[in-house]
């Protein structure tokens, strides 16, 4: 009888603990899929800005069309690849990777300031170029959570005795998002005039 009841025992502790690294590993992919939700807001609120500032700058920089074009059709591409809810690493990595090219080419619409004095005066203008910064901004930092929620959960999936449990549920390995190649290099400066 106190054998039975030691062996009930140890199969209740066993299913406890199955269960609760079953729950771990179920808590630490939602962490991972809402930290990337967070990312996909930020974009969208980028996209909402960038028409607003295209047309405030259009009236300054009329012959910079191909720069402003370059902007409205990459954050075209953009809203096309976030209207997917789950999208798979692939697509992430390519709405990364759009993402990153409207960073640089907003860069490049606010230097477009500095070439015209009325637009950098422009209120309207000042005002988008602050809300765009600080959205990329929160980009930024919901990368940088996203890479640590992604961490947080492969860690489980490896982690023993947890990765029996996820191999078990099918849980599956989330790739980092990376940092583009041209953003780890040193800028060049030059002291030459």
């Amino acid at each position: 009888m106190t054998g039975m009841l030691i062996g009930l025992a140890v199969i209740a502790v066993i299913i406890i603990a199955v269960v609760v690294m079953y729950n771990g590993l179920i808590k630490a992919r939602t962490y991972t899929e809402e930290s990337w939700s967070q990312i996909d807001v930020q974009l969208k609120r980028r996209n909402d800005l960038i028409p607003n500032l295209v047309n405030t700058v259009k009236g300054y920089a009329t012959h910079e069309k191909e720069t402003l074009s370059r902007v409205v059709q990459l954050r075209n591409q953009l809203v096309d690849q976030t209207s997917n809810p789950n999208p798979t690493t692939d697509q992430r990595e390519k709405m990364m990777e759009t993402s990153n090219q409207i960073t640089d080419s907003l860069k490049s619409i606010f230097a477009l300031s500095e070439n015209y004095p009325d637009l950098k005066a422009n209120q309207e203008f000042m005002k988008l170029m602050e809300e765009l910064t600080n959205t990329e901004n929160k980009i930024a930092y919901s990368r940088q959570l996203f890479n640590s929620s992604v961490a947080s959960y492969n860690i489980k999936l490896q982690s023993f005795p947890s990765n029996l449990i996820a191999k078990m549920g099918n849980f599956q390995q989330v790739n980092y998002l990376q940092v583009p190649e041209e953003e780890t290099k040193a800028p060049s400066v030059s002291f030459d005039k």
